[in-house]
């Protein structure tokens, strides 16, 4: 069940480099992509950054509403996160041929993808790097997580095909692994 989580923890749902899948909406129209380059900036305000495509129908759709989603799929979605990196949503729509359900949010018009284990939405702040960089800066609205994979402000996977990935290169990705603690942190 998708319940809210504190805007100020909402960096850990990204704090651990998942890929993530972007949406946006303006127009009439949505898309989505894969985005392996996401980082928490900060807690209160809630802040992230991400690395978007200046090619990518999604960046055009940001542009024009200045809102955006962040969906973090599971493992079980590793082939269609990938086959949505690989088509253009100038093309094809990518929700229908890659099996995406839209869900709406609260606080943005992007719509959020089921069946993923937390989302973010936000809206644009900072879009000064955006054409030297195609780096965009965005407030977090709303947070929400799925009760059954995050609990007491931690992620808690224990199922393979529900814990998140990251993305290497040449379509190679690694499962998110069984936590360890620092010794120093347990003094």
């Amino acid at each position: 069940m998708r319940v809210p989580l504190e805007l100020r923890r909402s960096y850990r749902l990204l704090n651990h480099g998942p890929v993530v899948l972007v949406s946006a909406a303006a127009e009439g129209k949505d898309n989505l992509m894969p985005v392996a380059w996401n980082v928490p900036l900060d807690f209160e305000p809630a802040r992230v950054a991400l690395v978007l495509s200046a090619e990518a129908q999604t960046r055009k759709l940001i542009e024009a509403s200045g809102e955006l989603a962040i969906s973090i799929p599971p493992a079980s979605m590793l082939d269609a996160v990938y086959e949505a990196g690989h088509v253009s949503g100038h093309d094809v729509d990518k929700w229908a041929r890659c099996g995406f359900q839209r869900v709406a949010g609260s606080h943005v018009k992007a719509p959020l993808v089921d069946g993923c284990l937390g989302w973010l939405e936000c809206r644009v702040i900072d879009r000064s790097l955006a054409e030297k960089f195609d780096l965009f800066v965005a407030e977090v609205e709303a947070a929400w997580v799925d009760d059954a994979w995050f609990k007491d402000g931690e992620w808690a996977f224990h199922d393979d095909a529900r814990t998140t990935f990251h993305h290497m290169s040449a379509g190679k990705f690694f499962l998110t692994g069984a936590p360890r603690t620092a010794a120093a942190s347990r003094r």
